[in-house]
């Protein structure tokens, strides 16, 4: 499975930028999510979808700004993010697990990681 991450850039807190991940090779039904990482901070969970069902779950520094959703035959997720925040700055990742995890807003979840898009937000 290759992941490929992209959608990043500058904005300014309030607007909205939209990233997509697309998928190529095996298509494994199970979550697909966005992680993210801020300079000097450790990666952290944004969202998840299951290619399956469409369930979402969401970190709760997002939650009721970002919505995950699918697009199954054209293997692409997409993270649309509205009000964004100076905080949201950080490299944004997308990930896929192989099966169903219930620790889905963790790293070990996942089994492949796309490479990363840079969304930087300005006061």
């Amino acid at each position: 499975v290759q992941l490929q991450a992209s959608g990043g850039g500058l904005a300014q807190a309030g607007d909205s930028l939209r990233l997509s991940c697309a998928s190529s090779g095996r298509t494994f039904r199970n979550f697909r999510g966005w992680f993210r990482q801020a300079p000097g901070k450790e990666r952290q969970f944004v969202a998840t979808i299951t290619l399956s069902d469409g369930a979402t779950y969401y970190a709760d520094s997002v939650k009721g700004r970002f919505t995950i959703s699918r697009d199954n035959p054209k293997n692409t997720v997409y993270l649309q993010m509205n009000s964004l925040k100076p905080e949201d700055t950080a490299v944004y990742y997308c990930a896929a697990s192989k099966y169903y995890h219930s620790t889905y807003g963790t790293e070990a979840a996942y089994d492949y990681w796309g490479q990363g898009t840079l969304v930087t937000v300005s006061s």
